[in-house]
């Protein structure tokens, strides 16, 4: 039930309780150990167990766990936005927001890959939550990416996706979904508020970052510079609309654009590069910047404490906490290393 009244202290303090209950890297670690058969029970342990005992009766193994911990997410979200009210709901929104438009992609790579909509149900979208329900629908009802974009058009981007040619292929889909997100998000941050401004750099930071690991996986997919910059996003901080096409032909380029920013450690990145190309994988450029814009984040929720950043800080570690317990589950039940998860995660 929400609060009415100006609650920003309440919800923020709430915001900062939670977070402080979320898991460390050294309970991280500790089910990193736990053998694939120990895993359900250890997750469990973990603060999920009213979830894995609600789908315990339906599935079992990854799926299990898989359907347990979007349950608990869509449920915390909810829970969260419940609390909030005035502006402090209204900016919370637009962060959480991106979970309507990566519900889309779900729907859109199951029917690009010819996911039966039953696993899809037993896992990522479970059907118990009817969140979910909606987005089931239309990947039953739906052959081709075609006809499910036409289920979607009355949704806030669907005319956006409408605008796609009909032979493009799924990542065009996806382009528009992370364009069309952060364009109106950056429209509805208007105002010089500290929390609004700052709100409005971490987005631009989001976009930086998408568009350095766009760039350099286009690079290494042999793309061309124009097929790299029809997939950038505008609204960058670091790398600009006018900057996109020296960014994206060949490394130096990207260098030289984002050696002209007095906020970007260049030194680091490019250690981080070679290090990319001594493994031969961008994991280590992918959490540099993970790690880059969690800096950002714990330093703008540090200055205004009171105010709707502490609880997008907490909405933001959770997601990490889902995705980092996503990864050592599948993982472990693909037989990945301990090294290999313990790099990837901690």
């Amino acid at each position: 039930m929400p609060i009415f009244g100006n609650n920003t202290a309440y919800v923020a303090a709430r915001a900062k309780s939670r977070k402080s209950s979320l898991m460390d890297r050294t309970r991280l670690r500790q089910l990193i150990q736990q053998s694939p058969d120990q895993l359900t029970v250890a997750v469990a342990d973990n603060g999920y167990r009213a979830e894995i005992d609600l789908y315990a009766g339906h599935f079992t193994g990854g799926d299990l766990v898989e359907a347990a911990l979007t349950h608990n997410l869509q449920k915390e979200l909810s829970n969260i936005m419940d609390l909030c009210n005035g502006r402090t709901r209204a900016l919370v929104e637009i962060y959480s927001g991106r979970f309507r438009y990566q519900n889309a992609k779900v729907v859109l790579r199951a029917i690009s890959n010819e996911v039966d909509v039953k696993k899809v149900a037993h896992s990522i979208l479970p059907e118990e939550s009817e969140i979910n329900v909606p987005w089931l629908k239309i990947i039953e009802e739906s052959k081709t990416i075609r006809d499910a974009v036409e289920q979607m058009r009355r949704l806030p981007f669907g005319k956006a996706l409408l605008a796609i040619g009909e032979g493009e292929g799924l990542q065009k889909y996806e382009d528009a979904l992370d364009r069309h997100y952060f364009r109106n998000s950056l429209k509805m941050l208007q105002g010089g508020a500290p929390e609004i401004r700052l709100l409005r750099n971490l987005m631009a930071s989001e976009i930086d970052h998408r568009n350095i690991i766009n760039i350099l996986e286009g690079q290494a997919f042999g793309l061309t510079s124009e097929e790299i910059t029809q997939a950038l996003i505008s609204g960058g901080r670091l790398i600009k609309e006018r900057s996109f096409s020296q960014a994206a032909n060949g490394r130096d380029g990207l260098l030289e654009v984002l050696r002209q920013s007095n906020n970007f450690d260049l030194d680091g990145f490019q250690m981080t590069i070679s290090q990319s190309d001594n493994e031969r994988t961008l994991d280590p450029v992918i959490t540099w910047l993970q790690n880059r814009e969690s800096a950002q984040m714990k330093r703008m929720s540090y200055l205004h404490p009171i105010s709707a950043l502490p609880v997008i800080h907490y909405v933001s570690a959770k997601i990490q906490e889902i995705e980092d317990l996503r990864f050592i589950v599948r993982g472990r039940m693909a037989g990945l290393a301990t090294e290999v998860l313990e790099a990837h995660v901690l």
